[in-house]
């Protein structure tokens, strides 16, 4: 039997992969399309994304393919351009410009090199759950088992659908035509273009891709019944003629697309043996580029506690700790679309709130905590009271023998011990303790679960005992 299967061969079941192989766990992904996608949908990595890579030793490859942008100036918020507040609680404070195919490609090899097994052209249409496993069926009529599955399967997820969860929220009001095409108009035009519509029409623009290539992103005429049906050239034609007086001579599409603003959000996380990850569990308007990054931080929540589970150590609660821990989270993501999309209006209600929002983030504090929610790092889990660390990630700190992130690439815990006078005793199997020092961590030792976030601060033995086992099961030995 197949311990676990990843409905849906996108950033999140990828990344989903690729954790749970870190564990030893047989897993295998579905993935419906037979070839990877051209699609750019998603253009880059947040600070927290960028964290994970780096908590996993895949930063550097990332690094080699992608590019570094400074936060500043791009607008995150609502399109909203303000200077990057100064001391972000990351090491990783930028943008990591990197297309979409890109990262699939390299989650991908990542996961094949741990030994995930990942199969093309096998599309899920069925499934059913008993008490000691899924069974799913593909559309070719086979069947597979397995101890547990994850729908990682998109927006439209099959899975959802046939678990029957309540996928809650409101319709698109609005669609946006994007596209990657050629243009015959010169840059200079082009430029002078842009810096005019956009003074009103911020869901409008013209990215230049290299070789030629332009992404350009332009509102519908009105909402289409069907997104999945991608819109034709001469629709995108129309409509930067009525955005931007000018088609800018488009041409030889490579792909174009339509994307809405509904937001949604599933019900339940988990139902049994099955549960649901990054846009089968929620979807909201791409502004601030949270989308990606949602998923995969959702599948380094969820990796390691289903490990946990399929090995029989978790303790109870763990597995059903995922969906309390990032419902919260995707609620709050699918508020601030939703509160950025209102900005961007043209209505001049709007408008006018927009001005006094854009005043609003001349203070630091705002601008940081509005930024802090699209980059994911000001994310805390309620582990009850404590110290201001707890249910926090912890930053890449500078140690005396390196660096905190290159002491994770396992997914293991760790036990960050200042002092040198702690134990892990009985958790050595799934806790590293590491005896070493930082300026910057003010706290005597950290206990960090699998995805770096605090699970107890102090330096008394028996109360680091008290909380081992509340996130790494029982003593062994």
């Amino acid at each position: 039997m197949i311990d676990v299967i990843v409905a849906g061969g996108g950033p999140t079941g990828l990344m989903l992969a690729g954790e749970l192989r870190l564990h030893g766990v047989h897993v295998v992904v579905l993935e419906r399309e037979s070839e990877p996608t051209s699609v750019v949908r998603a253009l880059g990595l947040h600070a927290r994304s960028i964290e994970v890579m780096d908590q996993r030793g895949l930063l550097d490859r990332f690094h080699a393919l992608g590019r570094q942008y400074p936060l500043g100036g791009f607008g995150f918020f609502a399109g909203i351009s303000k200077p990057s507040p100064v001391r972000l609680d990351s090491a990783h404070a930028y943008v990591l410009g990197i297309p979409q195919p890109t990262t699939d490609r390299l989650l991908t090899e990542r996961a094949t090199e741990l030994g995930a097994e990942i199969r093309r052209g096998c599309e899920l249409v069925g499934l059913s759950q008993d008490e000691d496993g899924v069974t799913a069926e593909l559309a070719d009529g086979t069947h597979l088992r397995a101890r547990y599955l994850v729908g990682c399967d998109g927006g439209r997820s099959t899975v959802r659908k046939l678990l029957g969860v309540g996928f809650p929220g409101e319709p698109s009001r609005v669609d946006t035509l994007l596209g990657e095409v050629e243009l015959t108009a010169s840059p200079e035009t082009l430029t002078a273009v842009m810096a005019e519509v956009r003074k009103t029409q911020l869901r409008f623009g013209a990215m230049p891709l290299g070789d030629g290539t332009y992404r350009v992103v332009v509102p519908a005429e009105g909402v289409a019944q069907d997104r999945s049906v991608p819109p034709t050239l001469e629709e995108v034609r129309q409509q930067l003629q009525a955005t931007a007086g000018t088609d800018f001579g488009i041409h030889s599409p490579r792909w174009l697309s339509r994307f809405g603003d509904g937001t949604r959000q599933a019900e339940r996380y988990r139902v049994g043996r099955v549960l649901l990850a990054g846009d089968a569990a929620h979807i909201h308007p791409p502004t601030g580029g949270q989308g990606l990054n949602l998923g995969i931080q959702d599948a380094f929540n969820l990796g390691w506690k289903l490990a946990a589970e399929v090995g029989g150590r978790a303790p109870q609660g763990l597995l059903d700790s995922y969906h309390t821990e990032r419902h919260p989270v995707a609620a709050d993501v699918l508020e601030n679309t939703r509160a950025q999309m209102e900005l961007m209006s043209l209505e001049p209600g709007a408008r006018a709130v927009r001005r006094l929002v854009s005043e609003l983030m001349d203070f630091e504090e705002v601008n940081r905590h509005l930024l802090e929610k699209i980059i994911a790092i000001g994310i805390r889990y309620d582990f009850g009271e404590g110290h201001e660390l707890l249910g926090r990630r912890l930053r890449d700190v500078q140690l005396k023998q390196g660096r905190l992130y290159e002491l994770m690439h396992a997914g293991r815990g760790l036990l960050l011990d200042q002092a040198g006078r702690l134990s892990v005793a009985g958790w050595a199997d799934r806790v590293d303790h590491v005896v070493d020092v930082s300026e910057e961590l003010d706290a005597p030792a950290v206990l960090l679960r699998p995805d770096g976030h605090v699970a107890w601060v102090g330096d008394d033995q028996q109360d680091l005992l008290s909380r081992l086992p509340q996130w790494f099961g029982a003593a062994t030995g």
